[in-house]
């Protein structure tokens, strides 16, 4: 084994407890009776035993599951998809009820195939959630939907309780990292999205792990303040199949508490970072600390005032 290959061989902490009792097999049996796909298995994300066996979670992903695009660190399957299923909005909201969620994410595979870029049938699944779930809170994943403005605003009309749109990468590596998506053009989206609902909370995910420098982190925290987003995860990127994507760098506990200081000390209301953060990790109690932080600031502007 030559030198390399021994330092970035996986370490201890990034090793996942198997959980699979009742919630689990049972939230599995339901998603597949109702025909739901969730991006915690399309995507095969580490943290899926914790969320479904222990916290009873799970990011639905719509408009079926097959994505236009083919990014060199995703597993979800690449392809041309399906027609789309106008009965899934129900079906979802159907499950989160079942479930009794207090927040759910939506996410969904980008469908550049379509000229709204699904905006459509997220913006009913949004709407569908609010009517048989009006406790729960609900955050939205969604691609850049072609850049369009039109497609955004269709989903911000529908009022999500959080908008989330993954940055992915730093400037320098997005050509290599992400298929079709622009650096500049996420964060557009982004920013759009707060300009038409300024009370709506911002977020973004950021993988390390991929080659990029500290300072082109710091960078990207800096173009997100710019743009005014509100939430910031970091995780470490995590090879699906030796198709994908090397890691260069497995990223310490220490290391992330580090940056997730900085993040912080940069104005984000919350930063989720570590070995193990997905975007939608804890993503209640994520939209939870930003309700908080909000309502300081509003205290301290008040006192100042």
């Amino acid at each position: 084994m030559s030198k390399k290959e021994d330092i970035l061989r996986k370490p201890d902490w990034l090793k996942i407890k198997l959980n699979t009792n009742e919630s689990y097999t049972g939230l599995k049996k339901m998603m597949r009776e109702k025909n739901l796909h969730t991006v915690c298995e399309e995507a095969r994300c580490p943290n899926i035993h914790e969320c479904w066996a222990e916290r009873r979670t799970a990011t639905f992903m719509i408009l079926g599951d097959t994505c236009t695009r083919a990014c060199r660190f995703c597993a979800v399957k690449t392809g041309l998809p399906t027609e789309l299923d106008w009965k899934e909005p129900e079906r979802v909201a159907d499950s989160v009820q079942l479930m009794n969620l207090k927040h759910v994410v939506v996410t969904a595979v980008a469908r550049d195939d379509l000229k709204d870029g699904g905006a459509a049938i997220f913006a009913e699944t949004v709407r569908a959630i609010r009517r048989k779930n009006p406790f729960t809170s609900i955050e939205v994943l969604p691609s850049d939907m072609g850049g369009k403005e039109e497609n955004l605003r269709v989903l911000m009309d529908a009022k999500p309780d959080i908008l989330n749109h993954n940055i992915e990468t730093v400037r320098r590596m997005t050509p290599r990292v992400r298929a079709r998506a622009k650096y500049d053009r996420s964060l557009e989206f982004l920013r759009r999205a707060k300009e038409m609902q300024p009370n709506i909370p911002t977020k973004s995910s950021l993988m390390v792990g991929l080659g990029e420098t500290w300072e082109e982190i710091i960078e990207v925290m800096d173009d997100l303040r710019v743009n005014h987003i509100d939430i910031m995860t970091i995780g470490q990127y995590l090879q699906p199949t030796k198709g994908h994507l090397k890691v260069e760098k497995y990223y310490s506990p220490d290391e992330f508490k580090e940056l997730q200081q900085i993040a912080i000390s940069k104005g984000f209301s919350h930063c989720e970072a570590g070995p193990l953060v997905r975007s939608s990790y804890h993503a209640d109690e994520q939209v939870s600390a930003a309700a908080k932080h909000k309502q300081m600031l509003g205290e301290q502007e008040a006192q100042q005032a």
